[in-house]
């Protein structure tokens, strides 16, 4: 394999580490470093803290210095990381499948109005994020979180993060099979074990059963797909080796069909490629996606097999059809009788206050003593609600800004962390994405087909601004003064059309289309009227793109 050679893949003799990020995980496993904060960096404060910990192995429990306030994005590229940073940090909180009982939200919410200055951040991982944390407070908040139930082991770092599953397994009417047993199952063997604490990169999976693909399976780095086997058995696909970031790349199939008993080991068995062949010489090159687009499914197949199984496994069986725009809103009638009240948050962002009062509410109206669940959508939905009282509780749950009838926009509309916090970051992300979704549904409130619109601070594409309708990617231009002088100012570039599902596509960038940040929403306004004027009958917005005059977009 050409691509092999020289890319410091274990398997072929290749462990002398080959950059400063790979020397510290020989060094010191980044599992490790929990014990070093409890005994040292809680007495110590964040002065104390080694370098080599502080910016790296700290994420293997969830810890990030967050972005010291007033830094511009024009700075981001041009300074150092510790100068970057504040001290205070986000805390990531690893919630696998999105499953959440009532005193858990609740804890989450405390932690949050106690040691957060009462931010919370849904992300389209599941997890939630809280922000201002003092590394003094971080063993008390472990413990918060141990008591019950969960924790932040390897939230971030070069693990396997946390475990995508959709919000309504084992209650949905329409599910394939029910992946919330065998997800659990794979994140309780596999999620702390140093085995897998030393991956090349991040490590993102899915595991579920639901028809709507409410994981984004494309764009995970393993993903195992709800599908009905070749005999009539329910079990899953596999797909192997998507992601984004700045070489957006779609999963493939490997085409092996995995039964429910096996997906555990098979998960290890890919899990175990990325280590042990995974590029390790540049962490630009270190993702499974590049390992997978040189190998293709069918030899990627046959080492998961030969090497890592002993067995072969049958041929698989691809998904159903996929749709584009994919969530869990609104009031969802559950196999068993009850009701599901899904709803969309304000681009991620809330409040612990009102996660607390969002778990008093689904004790008091969810009859199994309070389910939560997490979306990917940056959602959260309420189980167990009996339908005489399922609109009610929807009407409480909009008072804390969670909407069940939410607008196209509201609905459609996500956002990552932005420059407010995060030190990668050039663009503010989530007030602007607020603005941007009011403004259209004061200007379009008629607006009547599914629409997403995803702001993102950077290339990095947490908010996955390649596959919306509407992608805006932050970067700074330079604004001309009326005394010729020229500063930084906050703009997008803009991505067009893209879209997961049957028909995934990347969006259409056009070279040389930059809208100044607070012009967003004119532009977004202006480019949805060209498809109310132009569109077709049933016309989505991303295949109007694909054939749209260049001249209606821009």
């Amino acid at each position: 394999m050409a691509a092999a050679k020289g890319q410091g893949q274990w398997k072929l003799g290749y462990r002398e580490p080959l950059n400063p990020n790979e020397r510290s995980k020989r060094d010191n496993d980044g599992l490790l470093v929990k014990q070093r904060i409890i005994d040292i960096y809680q007495h110590t404060g964040f002065d104390g803290i080694d370098p080599g910990d502080l910016r790296g192995r700290f994420r293997w429990y969830g810890l990030y210095t967050q972005r010291a306030p007033g830094i511009p994005g024009g700075r981001t590229a041009i300074l150092e990381p510790e100068e970057l940073e504040d001290k205070y940090f986000m805390l990531r909180i690893r919630i696998d499948g999105g499953q959440l009982t009532t005193p858990q939200l609740k804890v989450i919410g405390d932690i949050s109005t106690r040691y957060g200055r009462d931010v919370a951040d849904i992300t389209d991982r599941q997890n939630v994020q809280l922000h201002w944390i003092r590394v003094e407070d971080v063993p008390t908040i472990w413990n918060m979180l141990e008591a019950v139930g969960l924790d932040t082991t390897e939230a971030c770092g070069d693990t396997p993060r946390v475990m995508l599953g959709c919000p309504l397994e084992d209650v949905a009417a329409d599910h394939i099979i029910d992946g919330g047993p065998v997800l659990r199952e794979t994140a309780a063997r596999y999620v702390g074990d140093p085995a897998f604490s030393n991956l090349p990169r991040k490590f993102k999976t899915s595991i579920t059963g639901c028809k709507n693909h409410c994981t984004n399976h494309e764009i995970n780095d393993v993903s195992f797909v709800g599908v009905i086997g070749p005999d009539g058995e329910p079990g899953f696909d596999l797909w192997v080796g998507g992601g984004l970031s700045t070489n957006p790349i779609f999963a493939q199939r490997v085409g092996v069909f995995v039964r429910p008993d096996e997906v555990t080991e098979v998960w290890g068995g890919v899990c175990s490629i990325f280590r042990d062949y995974g590029y390790r010489r540049s962490r630009n090159h270190a993702r499974i996606k590049f390992l997978m687009a040189d190998w293709g499914p069918e030899k990627f197949r046959a080492v998961l097999q030969d090497e890592y199984l002993g067995r072969a496994l049958p041929d698989g069986v691809a998904p159903d059809a996929s749709p584009s725009h994919r969530d869990h809103i609104g009031l969802i009638p559950q196999r068993d009788g009850y009701i599901a009240i899904g709803t969309t948050t304000k681009s991620g962002r809330t409040s612990g206050t009102a996660l607390s009062r969002v778990a008093e509410l689904a004790a008091e109206y969810g009859t199994a003593g309070g389910r939560i669940r997490t979306t990917a959508q940056q959602g959260v939905v309420v189980l167990d609600v009996q339908p005489s009282r399922a609109d009610e509780l929807a009407d409480e749950l909009e008072l804390l800004g969670l909407s069940a009838r939410p607008s196209k926009f509201h609905r459609g509309t996500i956002a990552c962390t932005g420059i407010e916090f995060c030190k990668l970051a050039i663009v503010e992300t989530k007030g602007r994405a607020e603005v941007i979704r009011g403004e259209l549904e004061k200007r379009l409130p008629d607006f009547d087909t599914p629409i997403t619109i995803n702001v993102n601070g950077c290339p990095n594409s947490c908010a996955r601004f390649q596959v919306a309708d509407i992608g805006f990617k932050g970067i700074v231009q330079k604004v001309k003064q009326a005394d010729g002088s020229f500063v930084d100012a906050e703009a997008f570039q803009i991505h067009l059309g893209g879209q997961l599902g049957s028909e995934a596509a990347f969006g259409r960038k056009f070279r040389g289309l930059k809208v100044a940040a607070e012009d967003a929403p004119d532009y977004a306004e202006r480019v949805l009227r060209g498809y109310l004027d132009h569109r077709e009958q049933d016309e989505s917005f991303a295949s109007y793109v694909t054939r749209a005059d260049e001249d209606w977009l821009l």
